[in-house]
């Protein structure tokens, strides 16, 4: 099983493949200066192979790499830094 986390910017989400065929997604919002999580979703197929997990870690190393701040507006994105402190700093001191 092949996976790989691509950003859509045309659909304005990270979405996670499973052999070629979109298995999740995390919906954004870009912002000049920073990217607002709004929604992670896994469909019901690929439910339980934590591959949303696998998902926000990519989109936020992805989200890291372009020096853009993070805004959790997802209960996922927000569960997933706060249980992962390194992606801590990529969080909007506005939000937090």
């Amino acid at each position: 099983m092949s996976e790989d986390v691509v950003d859509n910017p045309e659909k304005s989400r990270f979405e996670i493949f499973v052999d070629g065929q979109v298995a999740g997604f995390a919906d954004y919002l870009l912002l000049p200066t920073k990217v607002v999580f709004t929604h992670t979703e896994v469909l019901p197929e690929h439910s339980g192979k934590g591959l949303a997990g696998r998902l926000i870690g990519h989109a936020l190393d992805l989200t890291r790499d372009t020096g853009l701040k993070v805004v959790p507006r997802c209960e996922y994105v927000a569960g997933y830094i706060e249980r992962n402190p390194e992606y801590q700093d990529l969080v909007d001191s506005v939000t937090r």
